[in-house]
């Protein structure tokens, strides 16, 4: 091209305006209202779990009437609660907990939970907010299992490369609240379940493994799956579910009777978001799926061939263009004997692959990020693919291989200066990535 459009005269800046229409999109603020139920003749308990949790528990609060009873107890990421609800005293309680390893702060929250919803009756109601990380969150170990168990299952599972439902499939049966557990002690009330998806395909029972709706996979299901990944179980967890102990709440038990789930945000509508707002701004946008899985380097590669055909040929797509997807990639982390590993997540490794696959390729930049602004455990959403990315790395001293193949994206792209760095968005809809072929 001779010139650029306004629209894409700073790349940079119009990658990252994209990733924050995605973000409003999926800001329970925006959605909560319209979705809530009238007032019980009895309590109204709210409860859940998520890292959007927090500013869902702030939405609903804000939106309920002053003078009909509200309580309750929601669970959320540390650092993800809303600083004016922090501040402000709200009606319901918001407490943190570790994730993606559950911790014994989690642990008591989730026991506080369980609690709140004993011997209520049908004249009662009971709010789930539940959004994704709500899985790792919400740790109440299965009987005979520890929290040790608990969490040493969980960093397996998240180094095996096991997709996000397949992880939630073991979660889940290793759990004694998740997989519809919670909806069950809720019972004879009604349960109107509040959802944020940040899995591919916005299955519920996926979705913080589902704890207020019926789970179709069994113990068996879990076993496979640990089988298939090598991951090591307990020997009681391995009992539990070779006997069918740890099997959960399935479609048709009349605990689920009358209960109400309604999806408030998901990846598909945030994309979306970011599609309308590209062609606003006069670029032809695309949106690939929702629903993109696998290992994140590879993935990267994908992506960038894609991009390398409209760069070079204008094919399937006219240029310029901004191409988009979302999904729950994965890292399966490996290393050497004796290798120090870096930092970084989905994202950074995802970016790694792309760049260096499009070995500079003119014209092309690339944002990836996590829309709850957190890239796996570091500080931040994710970073930013330019055709200098591999030159001004090596002028650094870096080499994209090497900091891919011990899995430090973290490290390579704040060489660069090329993080995005948002903070906490409070809400989760998982993958964002953009590419802009100009």
């Amino acid at each position: 091209m001779t010139s650029a459009s306004p629209a894409i005269a700073d790349p940079r800046a119009f990658l990252r305006a994209l990733y924050d229409a995605a973000v409003r999109r999926a800001l329970p603020s925006a959605q909560i209202a319209a979705h809530l139920p009238l007032p019980p003749r009895g309590r109204t308990v709210v409860i859940g779990a998520g890292k959007a949790g927090g500013a869902m528990a702030a939405a609903v609060d804000a939106a309920w009437p002053r003078n009909a009873p509200l309580a309750g107890l929601v669970l959320t990421r540390y650092g993800h609660v809303p600083e004016a609800y922090r501040t402000s005293g709200g009606r319901i309680e918001v407490v943190e907990g570790a994730h993606p390893v559950p911790d014994a702060a989690g642990a008591a929250a989730a026991r506080r939970i369980a609690a709140l919803v004993k011997a209520l009756t049908k004249d009662d109601l009971v709010l789930a907010l539940v959004s994704g990380g709500g899985s790792a969150l919400l740790a109440m170990p299965a009987e005979g299992l520890t929290l040790a168990d608990k969490q040493a299952a969980n960093q397996a599972l998240l180094k095996s490369g096991a997709a996000i439902g397949e992880m939630n499939c073991v979660r889940k049966h290793l759990s004694g609240i998740k997989g519809g557990r919670l909806a069950a002690m809720c019972a004879p009330a009604p349960v109107v379940t509040l959802l944020i998806s940040d899995v591919p395909g916005d299955d519920p029972a996926v979705i913080a493994s589902g704890p207020t709706v019926p789970d179709e996979t069994t113990c068996a299901d879990a076993l496979a799956v640990c089988a298939r990944y090598g991951i090591a179980l307990p020997p009681a967890a391995r009992q539990g579910l070779e006997s069918g102990a740890y099997e959960t709440p399935k479609p048709g038990d009349a605990r689920f009777a009358g209960h109400v789930v309604t999806m408030l945000a998901t990846p598909q509508q945030s994309l979306e978001a970011a599609a309308a707002l590209a062609r606003e701004r006069g670029v032809a946008a695309h949106v690939l799926s929702d629903e993109i899985e696998g290992e994140s380097r590879e993935v990267g590669k994908v992506h960038a061939a894609l991009a390398r055909a409209v760069a070079r040929r204008g094919e399937p797509f006219a240029r310029p263009c901004v191409i988009l997807s979302g999904g729950e990639t994965t890292v399966t982390v490996r290393a050497a004997p004796g290798q120090v590993l870096g930092r970084g997540g989905r994202a950074g490794e995802f970016l790694l692959g792309c760049a260096i696959a499009l070995q500079g390729e003119p014209g092309v930049h690339v944002l990836a990020a996590d829309t709850d602004g957190i890239d796996g455990v570091e500080d931040n959403a994710g970073a930013i693919v330019t055709p200098s990315t591999l030159a001004r790395g090596i002028a650094a001293g870096m080499k994209a291989g090497e900091h891919l193949d011990r899995h430090d994206s973290y490290g390579y792209f704040a060489g660069l200066g090329d993080l995005v760095i948002t903070g906490p968005t409070y809400t989760n809809v998982n993958d964002f990535r953009a590419l802009l072929v100009t």
